[in-house]
């Protein structure tokens, strides 16, 4: 019995070489494809706002760390604001969006490997810019005046509400989810950019999910303590 599983060991570690991505002990690189743990690592690089900084300049990413802030219960100190350049080619509008580093991190390669690819297959264009609706809120889950704080009251989240590509084509989450005639393909590409983000985020809400998110994907990278469950819907 042992011998089979250091046999299984050596088979897995054997196919595992060359996607270093995969393996959990193996360092997080924004640069590197999606892994099986690259996810994981996003979410716990939440309070280590130092070394997810210095992942995003690795890879060449452009950005402005922004100062602490502090409101009733809310607020953050690692947040940053992204800006198009460098490794980046995708702007945010508004522009003017701050959001937790991990999620950063995250967005980046959502953008390099989840938007990037689906835009060319279903479109055969760019993503040049993504329209969203804000990440920093202080405010509990769907603004109740009890329970829990939501993920927006510390910027670990963000409501992302649509796409537009460089030959001109606008996608929009409020219009384009139901797949129904000439829009088919806006559709699919939603659905291929949400299972993506999946891999990525911790949490991924949909128009699936409930009529709250009928206009937009709510993406955040909650930390869940030991069990670290996540959410896709």
């Amino acid at each position: 019995m042992l011998l089979l599983l250091a046999t299984v060991a050596l088979v897995a570690w054997g196919a595992l070489r060359g996607r270093p991505q995969d393996l959990p002990w193996a360092p997080l690189d924004l640069g590197e494809p999606v892994g099986l743990f690259t996810g994981r690592k996003l979410t716990a690089l939440t309070g280590d706002a130092a070394g997810c900084r210095a992942l995003l300049s690795r890879a060449g990413v452009r950005f402005t760390a922004l100062p602490p802030r502090r409101e009733r219960q809310c607020g953050y100190d690692d947040a940053v604001r992204l800006t198009r350049g460098g490794a980046r080619a995708t702007a945010f509008a508004p522009a003017d969006l701050g959001i937790a580093c991990p999620v950063a991190a995250a967005v980046v390669m959502w953008e390099w490997d989840v938007l990037a690819p689906a835009a060319r297959r279903h479109f055969g264009a760019r993503v040049v810019q993504v329209d969203h609706f804000g990440s920093y809120s202080c405010r509990r889950l769907y603004g109740r005046d009890a329970g829990a704080w939501s993920e927006h009251a510390t910027a670990d989240a963000i409501d992302i509400a649509g796409f537009r590509l460089s030959d001109g084509t606008r996608i929009s989450v409020a219009r384009d989810w139901p797949a129904t005639g000439d829009d088919a393909a806006k559709a699919a590409f939603l659905r291929e950019v949400r299972d993506g983000a999946c891999r990525l985020f911790a949490t991924v809400l949909s128009p699936d999910y409930n009529a709250a998110h009928r206009d937009h994907f709510h993406l955040d990278q909650a930390a869940r303590g030991a069990t670290g469950w996540r959410a896709c819907r």
